[in-house]
């Protein structure tokens, strides 16, 4: 029987890349199938933060409200990281423009528009960069610090946005081994080599060997 895991996304798409990565032994569910969940504001300081965050309060309301006690919960947290801004955007990632430090997400262009400003003059060797996701893993009924994974994938800031695929800072992101950007590589080449992939795998190696 398969291993019940609950996502804590609303996202399809990242669900089924998640299934897809963790296969037929693990059975999925998303924030879909819990509608009255409520949402979890991240505030903290840290990717890592953020995602246990979200995973243990999944968990204490799956408890109370769901009378959910097997399987695991799952969340993650993703940033990028680029070494001539000291590891910025990171935690900001997502609302890297905006000018109110509690503001929400901003758009993609705007904060691809920043981060090609901070990098202005920049020498390719200086524009190295990465995405990491961090995941959290929860057990069902069980509460404390979740097991945390950390996924990367290295590359680079190229000066100007290539390609109509993805999303967030994908078209300015070429990942290391390749001559495109994650805008421009296709959805299955991406999601093999993405940091959530590495992340995954590391998670699922885990959780085989338990």
């Amino acid at each position: 029987m398969a291993t019940p895991v609950v996502i804590a996304t609303g996202n399809a798409h990242k669900a089924e890349e998640i299934q897809a990565l963790l296969g037929p032994d693990f059975a999925c569910r998303t924030l879909a199938d819990f509608p009255d969940a409520p949402e979890v504001e991240e505030t903290a300081r840290t990717l890592a933060g953020n995602a246990a965050l979200k995973a243990l309060s999944l968990v204490n309301w799956l408890k109370q409200n769901e009378d959910w006690n097997e399987g695991w919960v799952l969340a993650d947290d993703s940033g990028l990281e680029v070494d001539a801004l000291d590891g910025a955007p990171g935690v900001r990632s997502a609302r890297y423009a905006a000018t109110d430090s509690h503001a929400g997400n901003t758009p993609d262009q705007k904060n691809n528009a920043k981060l090609l400003h901070e990098l202005s003059g920049q020498r390719k060797h200086h524009r190295a960069a990465r995405f990491r996701c961090v995941i959290a893993l929860a057990r069902a009924g069980q509460y404390g610090k979740p097991e945390i994974f950390h996924g990367v994938c290295e590359g680079q800031i190229i000066e100007e946005p290539r390609g109509e695929n993805g999303f967030g800072y994908d078209p300015l992101f070429q990942p290391e081994g390749h001559e495109q950007t994650f805008g421009e590589l296709g959805e299955s080449v991406k999601s093999q080599n993405s940091h959530r992939a590495d992340a995954l795998r590391k998670l699922k190696d885990w959780l085989v060997a338990r």
